[in-house]
């Protein structure tokens, strides 16, 4: 693998050697279990108590309000299933939008199943320069007196798009309803703070902010107003009710490090992730003939002039060539193609077909997402082998 480069940083992140160096205890003489009484839990609690607090500062959340969970996809299908589950005597719609990940969208459908009303709203279409973009207002139009949650993620995995939550989150206080957000992108990656932005959920993970995988969290707003879920998984009382299970000690250590790795680091990554975004995007619009940009452009800011695209995303597409030939014709490099959105799924991306995107026009596209051990060098190397990939392909259809 050393000669691979990978470029697939939003599928996950190499673990950042500090973060194991700061797990290893707990695999080995800290091993105990923190809901354990003797000195062997006591120390697993106050570890798991200080990455609390680190995680929580981080999105400016108070520790209290950090659920514990195996991952962002649990995290979406506790927040979404446990409000709606426990809030349906107030109503049973839901709104979202149909570009969200498969896991808010798959717990969406289950609900609708059996007997809840989703909503998913559309964004901006391919071709505008906010492609991707949703309108504030479509959501605020969506909501009825039936609503019980809006949930509409932070950044797009796919399209590198940053939705406009402040404002959402407003249209949602304004009318009374919850407003969940899967962050899972963005947590690490840019300034992300539960009030600024006026969420009352929040799904992250670690292993997306070069963290362990197999452990994220929920964001819980315990004020203005006070949110209660309904647990979805029984048996124990872990994490104040909200999530039973024995807690993964050497996973939430690790979590509070790489956390407080992004918080250090991320002015400076940010501006350098994209310094190198841009450089990709000239070399591979010069080399290859026909390379268009998905998503939104590079140059889109929103009302407050922040970049609407996150610093390391670039997703652009090859008209006339298939992304999956593509990549197995750069063997040296790890990226994701628009031909599934999952290795499970052999369909079109639902993002891209969402965007007005043709089967074949997804088909044609890839995704790169550079990350913190990328270099220029890397960047060089990776536009060298996709032009060279897009001339042997094209040569042999």
């Amino acid at each position: 693998m050393d000669d691979v480069i990978y470029l697939d940083n939003h599928a996950t992140t190499r673990c950042d050697p500090r973060v194991v160096e700061a797990m290893l205890p707990w695999l080995t003489e800290r091993f105990g279990n923190a809901g354990s009484l003797h000195a062997y839990g006591e120390r697993a609690r106050e570890a798991i108590d200080a990455a609390r607090r680190s995680i929580a500062a981080a999105i400016g959340a108070a520790p209290e309000e950090i659920v514990f969970t195996s991952g962002a996809t649990e995290s979406n299908n506790l927040g979404i299933r446990g409000v709606a589950e426990r809030e349906r005597r107030r109503g049973d719609h839901l709104v979202s939008v149909a570009t969200e990940h498969r896991a808010v969208l798959d717990p969406l459908a289950r609900l609708a199943k059996r007997g809840y009303e989703v909503t998913l709203l559309d964004v901006e279409p391919d071709g505008s320069p906010r492609a991707g973009w949703l309108d504030p207002q479509r959501v605020a139009d969506a909501i009825t007196e039936r609503t019980c949650l809006v949930s509409v993620m932070l950044a797009s995995n796919e399209i590198g798009v940053v939705h406009p939550i402040r404002r959402i989150a407003q249209a949602c206080r304004e009318r009374g309803v919850l407003l969940h957000c899967d962050a899972t992108q963005a947590v690490g990656k840019r300034d992300v703070k539960v009030d600024e932005l006026g969420v009352d959920l929040m799904s992250f993970t670690a292993h997306k902010l070069y963290g362990p995988p197999g452990v994220g969290a929920l964001y819980v707003r315990r004020r203005d107003p006070i949110v209660r879920l309904d647990a979805q998984i029984a048996g124990g009382g872990q994490e104040r009710g909200r999530r039973s299970g024995t807690l993964n000690t050497p996973g939430i250590v690790g979590f509070g490090r790489a956390i407080e790795l992004c918080e250090a680091a991320r002015p400076e990554e940010s501006r350098r992730l994209a310094a190198l975004r841009d450089r990709l995007w000239e070399g591979l619009e010069r080399r290859i003939e026909g390379a268009r940009l998905v998503g939104p452009g590079l140059d889109q800011t929103s009302d407050d002039g922040q970049p609407i695209r996150l610093a390391h995303n670039l997703c652009f597409a090859l008209p006339g060539l298939d992304g999956e030939a593509l990549m197995l014709a750069a063997p040296t490099l790890a990226l994701s193609s628009g031909a599934a959105c999952s290795s499970t799924d052999p369909a079109p991306s639902h993002v891209l077909t969402a965007l007005g995107l043709t089967e074949d026009q997804a088909r044609a596209t890839l995704r790169i997402g550079l990350g913190r051990f990328n270099t220029e060098a890397d960047v060089a190397t990776a536009v060298e082998a996709l032009a060279a990939a897009a001339a042997r392909v094209r040569a042999l259809a």
